[in-house]
């Protein structure tokens, strides 16, 4: 006696069935095997460069961060103005996954203690040379602080008016001048290459200058490191301890320029890696 076949509709079911017994042994043993091998998530490294500079700033110290294991994303600070570059640079954070150690060198440390505020992701904050600031306080009011900047927005820049579609002067994009650029920026730094960081700089827009933070800063509840170059002219390294200790950050110090992560990559990725570390 032939047995009956079965209709498609039930074979259906019976495949259906057969499928999902799979998929669930398959889920169980896959998500036992990640229980198994669960190690702390490495978190991702988030590299915000400062005025007068773009992401290859930061090359020696990605390549060295990458080698160790850490996925890297250098931002390109637009430099259009702290508000709007904070709001980027919030944005982009909220595309990464994750932990994250955002860093942030010169003026991008106004950035990153704007923008990282209420993002539960960002695990630590890293000021390479970098403006720590406090509600309220801009990059012209920082770096004029005693000792003072020898950086003179008088004599060490150039300007170029920024016109709108009407032909009005809304802005002013500054550079600055190359003769001056070596002296201050990259001190130790070979000569050829601080030419070619002086003939490849982007401008900052002048309003930029005078712009407050707005909102509470990031350090106040999210730990802090913060490496301090003792040959620093642009931000002089009186005013970046009084800073760093105002938020209480781990502080390194180097024998190195404004431009450290340049002329001291080592000691810059060190201290990315002992914040990272410390987020595990």
């Amino acid at each position: 006696m032939r047995t009956p076949k079965k209709s498609l509709p039930a074979a259906v079911a019976v495949l259906t069935t057969s499928v999902l017994a799979l998929g669930i042994g398959t889920a169980t043993s896959s998500s036992a095997q990640t229980l198994q091998n669960d190690k702390p998530l490495k978190p991702t490294i988030v590299l915000v460069h400062g005025a007068w500079a773009d992401g290859s700033s930061w090359s020696a110290v990605t390549s060295k961060l990458q080698s160790a294991g850490y996925t890297v994303d250098v931002e390109a600070n637009p430099l259009r103005g702290l508000a709007s570059d904070a709001q980027y640079l919030h944005d982009l954070l909220a595309t990464i996954p994750g932990p994250v150690v955002l860093v942030g060198h010169s003026y991008g440390g106004m950035v990153t203690t704007s923008a990282a505020t209420g993002n539960p992701n960002v695990k630590a904050l890293v000021y390479v040379d970098a403006f720590i600031p406090d509600q309220g306080d801009s990059v012209g009011a920082l770096a004029a602080a005693q000792p003072g900047s020898d950086l003179d927005p008088n004599s060490s820049i150039n300007a170029v008016p920024i016109h709108d579609a009407s032909g009005n002067v809304i802005n002013a994009d500054v550079y600055i001048k190359p003769d001056q650029f070596a002296g201050l920026f990259a001190g130790g730094i070979p000569a050829k290459q601080a030419a070619v960081l002086a003939a490849t700089q982007r401008p900052l827009t002048s309003s930029t200058l005078g712009e407050t933070l707005a909102g509470v800063p990031a350090w106040k509840t999210i730990p802090s490191w913060d490496l301090i170059g003792t040959a620093d002219k642009v931000l002089p390294p009186a005013e970046q301890e009084v800073m760093a200790h105002r938020a209480g950050a781990h502080i390194t110090e180097v024998d190195a320029p404004h431009l450290s992560m340049i002329s001291d990559p080592d000691a810059v990725t060190g201290v990315i890696v002992d914040a990272a570390r410390a987020t595990s």
